[in-house]
């Protein structure tokens, strides 16, 4: 009956310890979040009326579009050759409209970290001159590079910019 209580005891303990172990945590030892970027942007393109889609938008929809392949590489030389876990690059199809948004998770915080260097690059030289329209310059000027562990953010929105900084901040609150 001893041996069979101890037995139990034990049992009891190591199925605690694992689920101690089990739990969620980032790099820094902080507790873990894990936020769906696709998700997150889909929120905000259906908040502010972005699409993908001419032929679904109306009159005050912004027309955005994947930055992929060659665009990728050209707008954040780099950016592909890191490990990612998801990544949503958007920007507009009128280069005079400024609402570029990326988003990505990096499988490390080194990565991530790099992640932020390009893509403070794109928005520096995109202020610096790049934009070429003044009201352009300006809105770069506002654009942020966030990072939450692996996460990373461009945004660079001319009429959001703070409520997408804010909103990007609360996944990880």
């Amino acid at each position: 009956m001893k041996r069979m209580t101890l037995f139990l005891l034990s049992l009891s303990m190591t199925v605690g310890l694992l689920a101690a172990c089990g739990s969620k945590t980032d790099e820094s030892g902080a507790a873990g979040t894990d936020v769906d970027l696709e998700a997150l942007y889909n929120g905000w393109a259906e908040t502010y009326n972005w699409t993908e889609d001419a032929q679904s938008g109306g009159e005050n929809t912004l027309l955005l579009m994947n930055v992929e392949g060659d665009s990728l590489e050209g707008f954040y030389p780099g950016l592909s050759e890191l490990a990612t876990k998801q990544l949503v690059a958007k920007a507009p199809m009128i280069s005079t409209v400024v609402n570029e948004i990326v988003l990505v998770q990096c499988e490390t915080e080194a990565d991530a970290a790099k992640a932020a260097a390009i893509l403070q690059e794109r928005s520096d030289a995109q202020a610096e001159g790049g934009a070429f329209y003044p009201e352009s310059l300006e809105a770069w000027g506002r654009a942020t590079v966030l990072q939450q562990g692996t996460y990373v953010a461009l945004i660079a929105s001319s009429e959001h910019q703070e409520d997408l900084e804010t909103s990007f901040n609360e996944q990880f609150a």
